[in-house]
């Protein structure tokens, strides 16, 4: 299983950016009217986005960061992991992922997941995934 966090040169951090940006664009949020995207990093190098999609009946709207999960794992396998992740909102302060998205993450990443908040205004925060959900609840957590 590959859980080493490989640092982004700038070119691809800022691509993965740009693509965080670009997702928003595409996002279906009628109700909360907050346009989100992001973009995730694998350990393979494949980057994947999303945007939040929102839905009448409120269970079944998909946070950006998720939409991006399922896409790159229905497309890799799951010993695979996420190396990075960057959210993007047009919020004064980014916005970082909710609760559920954080619970995904943990499933996903490793405590050195790399996760960036930015907005529209260039105004950014990185930290580590450990830093964002210190206790985590993980699969080891439960006895199989």
């Amino acid at each position: 299983m590959t859980s080493s966090r490989k640092q982004l040169t700038s070119a691809e951090k800022s691509k993965m950016k740009k693509l965080a940006l670009k997702a928003r664009q595409f996002s279906h949020s009628p109700y909360s009217t907050k346009k989100i995207g992001s973009a995730i990093r694998l350990s393979n190098g494949k980057v994947y986005s999303g945007c939040n999609i929102e839905n009448a009946s409120y269970g079944g709207t998909v946070c950006a960061e998720r939409v991006a999960i399922w896409k790159a794992y229905s497309e890799n396998k799951c010993d695979i992991k996420i190396t990075h992740v960057v959210v993007a909102s047009a919020e004064k302060a980014p916005w970082p992922p909710c609760g559920l998205c954080r619970q995904v993450i943990a499933e996903f990443g490793t405590e050195q997941t790399e996760i960036t908040l930015i907005n529209t205004e260039k105004n950014e925060k990185t930290i580590s995934f450990k830093e964002l959900f210190p206790l985590a609840f993980k699969p080891e957590h439960l006895d199989k």
